[in-house]
C-alpha cells in the first residue's frame, strides 16, 4: 500500500464533490484542498481516464486547469489558484458519479500493488522531468479530441506519473513515461500516414 494518499481515497473526494445536480471545478478543489497540486493534478486526470472524456470539450477543459495547475507545481506557490472562468466550469453529477465507479476496480488494484521504490525518479532533476511531462502532455488534448477517447490515454499517463510522485513510487512513473513513448508513437504515425 502506498504511505501517502491513495486513487481509491481520492475518488471518494471526487465522489462527495458532487452532491448537487452539477459539479464544479470548484467542488472538486474544495473536497481536495487548494494546497495540494499534486492531488489536484491527478483527480483531473483519473476522471478524463473514464469514458467520461467523451463529452466534448471536456478533454480541453480539463487541459487547461492541468496546465495552470502545473505551472504553479513548479513555482513556489503555497495554495492554488485558477481564474474563475475555470473554477466554474461544470459537468453533471450523474456522470461523474459513473466515472468514479467505472475508475474503483483499477484504483484499488494499483492501491494495493503500490509503495515506495525507485525513488531516484520522484526527486531531484528527475522529478522536475516528471513535473514538465505532465505539463506538456495535455497541451496535446485540445488536438485529439476529435479521435475519441484517445485523450484518455494521455491522461493516463498523467495519471501514473502524478500518483508516481504522490507516492514515491517510481515504478509508476516509468509506466506513466512508457505510455507518454507509445502516444507519440501513435500520434508521429498519424501524422505521417496523413501525409
Amino acid at each position: 500500500m502506498p504511505d501517502g494518499p491513495t486513487l481509491t481515497h481520492l475518488l471518494d473526494q471526487i465522489d462527495d464533490a458532487a452532491t448537487d445536480e452539477k459539479v464544479s471545478v470548484q467542488n472538486i478543489l474544495d473536497q481536495i484542498g487548494d494546497r495540494s497540486i499534486m492531488p489536484v493534478v491527478l483527480a483531473i486526470a483519473l476522471v478524463l481516464v473514464s469514458p467520461i472524456s467523451g463529452i466534448p470539450g471536456f478533454s480541453t477543459l480539463c487541459a487547461f486547469v492541468i496546465l495552470m495547475v502545473m505551472v504553479q507545481a513548479l513555482m513556489p506557490h503555497r495554495s492554488l489558484w485558477l481564474p474563475k472562468v475555470l473554477r466554474d466550469r461544470c459537468v453533471r453529477s450523474d456522470r461523474v458519479h459513473k466515472a468514479v465507479t467505472w475508475l474503483r476496480k483499477p484504483a484499488a488494484w494499483i492501491d494495493r500493488h503500490s509503495h515506495p521504490r525507485l525513488r531516484i525518479l520522484t526527486s531531484g532533476p528527475l522529478r522536475w522531468l516528471t513535473l514538465v511531462l505532465c505539463m506538456l502532455v495535455p497541451v496535446m488534448w485540445p488536438f485529439m479530441e476529435f479521435i475519441p477517447f484517445l485523450t484518455s490515454i494521455g491522461a493516463s499517463a498523467v495519471a501514473l506519473m502524478s500518483f508516481g510522485l504522490l507516492t514515491r513510487d517510481g515504478l509508476y512513473v516509468i509506466w506513466g513515461y512508457g505510455v507518454v513513448a507509445c502516444l507519440g508513437t501513435v500520434i508521429l504515425w498519424a501524422l505521417q500516414a496523413g501525409t
